[in-house]
């Protein structure tokens, strides 16, 4: 393989995808990670300390990943793992948390090293994948246009900025969209600039407690949700998105050693991102597969620049309406969505597993506390099986 300069490769679009990415991941879900920490009677420099250590995880984990295998490997904090937490830690001390988030951990990295999880994501049909991956996208393209109803004039200007840049500037729209986003944001007054804050992020150490019924009453649960609802779509991310060769369970293996570092000091579950690594793994990123790593690496930096600045990047995050950071997000994901029903759809035979795939994951139903992810996966496997018993 023919060795590349970093800096050669990496190009406004890639660094403004990153950036996108970790705005996506970081307003979609920060809010849930706090109602956890407070589930658990976190202090304010506990809550701080949390964001602090996620923020160093995901950065190091997307940087050391990308960089490594010279793919968009994008990392996220369970985000389904923090909503099991904000209702499960009622009357659990935060040193019996912490016991529970490293049991947790221990359980990712066995299953990495054993290889089985690697085994069973590659048995898994391109086009279900794609559809997976299509239906979990589809919410953050609809939301587009349900915030245009509700905020016309900021989402407008957005989308007229996507229009012309996507006609004139195509690498560019992307960071352009955001800045319109700023400027309409600010222009119409709906910037909240009371709320930014600056102050570094300090870390807050807790001594682990091992108590058997967290363990498997927290514990247990918070792994199946993080392997179930984050990394099966992760993989499928990465896979629908051409990037076949990255292996898995060193990944999954790495994830689970960074959890285990960083959970005494709130780091509680670290997996593969599905969401925010569509941003970085389709062509908006950079029309060149191979320099795509760039995004990646991007996302790692300004991840740690987010847990650097924990407390402020949550102010500032709040500051901005919902409707730019849901826009933003929608239009930075069309491509993917694109790209991933036509995969879905590019095996006439496969059509109507995949169908089911796409269907059952953006209906968002949630059986059992599992995702909708994981069980339009079953649900297209299930009918795969079925439909080609013969073959």
């Amino acid at each position: 393989m023919v060795q590349r300069s970093l800096w050669a490769d990496t190009s406004l679009s890639s660094v403004s995808a990153g950036f996108v990415a970790v705005l996506v991941g970081f307003a979609s879900s920060v809010a849930i990670v706090l109602q956890a920490a407070a589930a658990a009677g976190a202090s304010e420099a506990e809550m701080v300390s949390w964001i602090g250590a996620l923020g160093l995880g995901m950065g190091i984990t997307c940087i050391a990943f990308s960089w490594y295998y010279r793919a968009p490997v994008i990392t996220a904090w369970s985000t389904p793992g923090a909503a099991l937490l904000a209702t499960s830690l009622t009357g659990v001390s935060m040193a019996e948390a912490i016991g529970a988030f490293l049991f947790s951990a221990l359980l990712t990295l066995l299953l990495g090293i054993s290889g089985a999880f690697e085994r069973v994501m590659s048995r898994v049909p391109l086009p279900i994948a794609s559809a997976m991956l299509a239906g979990i996208l589809l919410q953050f393209g609809l939301s587009v246009f349900t915030s245009l109803e509700a905020n016309p004039v900021l989402v407008g200007c957005m989308l007229l900025t996507y229009l012309a840049c996507r006609r004139w500037l195509p690498r560019y729209a992307i960071i352009l969209v955001l800045f319109a986003g700023f400027a309409a944001s600010w222009g119409l007054g709906q910037v909240q600039p009371e709320q930014l804050s600056w102050a570094l992020s300090r870390p807050v150490w807790v001594t682990p407690v091992f108590n058997p019924a967290v363990l498997l009453g927290v514990g247990l649960p918070l792994f199946i949700v993080t392997m179930t609802s984050q990394n099966i779509p992760g993989v499928a991310t990465l896979r629908a998105s051409g990037y076949q060769k990255v292996p898995v369970s060193p990944v999954i293996s790495g994830t689970g050693l960074t959890s285990l570092l960083l959970t005494p000091f709130g780091g509680f579950a670290f997996n593969l991102a599905a969401i925010s690594a569509a941003i970085c793994t389709g062509p908006e990123a950079h029309p060149d597969p191979e320099r795509r790593y760039t995004a990646g690496i991007a996302a790692g930096v300004f991840y740690l620049l987010a847990g650097l600045f924990g407390a402020s990047v949550v102010a500032l995050f709040s500051a901005f309406p919902q409707a730019m950071i849901a826009t933003v997000a929608g239009l930075a994901l069309l491509g993917t969505i694109g790209s991933s029903l036509a995969g879905a759809s590019s095996d006439s035979d496969g059509r109507e597993a995949a169908l089911v795939t796409l269907l059952i994951t953006a209906s968002g139903v949630n059986y059992l506390g599992i995702g909708a992810a994981f069980w339009g996966l079953a649900g297209g496997l299930i009918c795969h099986r079925l439909l080609h018993r013969k073959n």
